[in-house]
């Protein structure tokens, strides 16, 4: 294989919760909130826009076939309704994976990578959100074909297109509170710019709108569910200590992505802001760990994570 590069591919479509308005824990006032809780992102499959990781648009040789095994623990004990709590002392903890094939190569002139990724996990709601219950199951099925109109490695710039597709496969039952799948198609499309400002330091910049179809059985009453689009940036500041070796810090902001049931608003905009910290290493030429550590800043609607951490196994082919 070529020399590697510092990451391949991008970053995994990461899913939230599903959780549907039949759902209320009881007891506590505004427990609505459970009504609308919009997908709070979590780990791979949901609501929000495609997380990436630090140096996901750098594209890997040519001719490189890479699997994917990614792993997230989030743990949540904040429930928001209009940036106040709404829950005295929720919880919601979610171990969720995704397997994830893609080939790099070049269409056109232009480096091109197919892929699929496939989520799979466990949702586990507790303390007063106890009546969310628990699930565990396969997510949506996610195709995705990113290409790089810039792919200049010698000024180190890269400019990426990324079209996601999510199909509506995954586990679904409008009786649970929480699902993986989410019975329903989405769209999302993404770009990531990736700029060397020196010999070691890299700024990477992604944007996206994600789109959304209707689920047209939502909740116990088989409601129609649609949301408006949802937007997403995210930034990072990477080190490369070698090709090979890097450290970054990572801001993220959410916004739109509001949802309604049987045509009534919930006005349950999330307004996410999240950090994390991390670095990627190759093991060997060919294997990649990846580890990142993260929380959110701020959430107006729905479950804030306390803590998540990340972990990718990348191996090239």
């Amino acid at each position: 294989m070529k020399t590697a590069r510092p990451s391949m591919g991008h970053g995994p479509a990461q899913p939230s919760p599903e959780v549907h308005s039949h759902a209320r824990a009881p007891s506590e006032r505004g427990v609505a909130a459970l009504a609308a809780l919009l997908l709070a992102a979590t780990a791979p499959m949901a609501a929000h826009a495609i997380d990436v990781d630090a140096g996901d648009y750098v594209p890997a040789p040519d001719g490189t076939t890479a699997g994917l095994l990614y792993y997230q623990h989030a743990g949540r004990d904040r429930l928001y309704a209009q940036g106040r709590q709404a829950v005295a002392d929720p919880r919601l903890v979610s171990d969720v994976g995704i397997a994830r094939l893609v080939h790099y190569t070049r269409i056109g002139g232009l480096a091109f990578a197919p892929q699929i990724l496939v989520p799979f996990g466990r949702l586990d709601a507790g303390r007063d959100t106890a009546a969310l219950g628990r699930t565990s199951g396969v997510g949506d099925i996610i195709l995705a074909a990113p290409f790089w109109p810039i792919n200049d490695a010698a000024s180190r710039t890269y400019l990426g297109i990324a079209p996601y597709l999510y199909l509506p496969t995954g586990s679904y039952d409008r009786n649970r509170a929480l699902n993986l799948g989410e019975n329903r198609w989405k769209f999302d499309l993404q770009a990531g710019f990736v700029k060397g400002l020196t010999d070691q330091w890299y700024l990477d910049l992604t944007g996206d709108v994600m789109l959304h179809g209707k689920n047209d059985d939502d909740g116990g009453t088989g409601a129609t569910l649609r949301q408006k689009p949802l937007y997403q940036g995210q930034a990072y500041l990477r080190y490369q200590f070698t090709p090979g070796a890097n450290v970054f810090v990572g801001l993220s902001q959410t916004w739109g992505g509001a949802t309604s049931v049987g045509g009534v608003d919930n006005d349950d905009a999330p307004r996410q802001r999240k950090a994390s910290i991390g670095g990627s290493w190759f093991l060997r030429p060919t294997t990649q760990l990846l580890v990142a550590f993260g929380r959110d800043l701020h959430v107006d609607n729905g479950f804030r994570e306390n803590a998540r951490i990340n972990v990718r196994l990348l191996q090239a082919f």
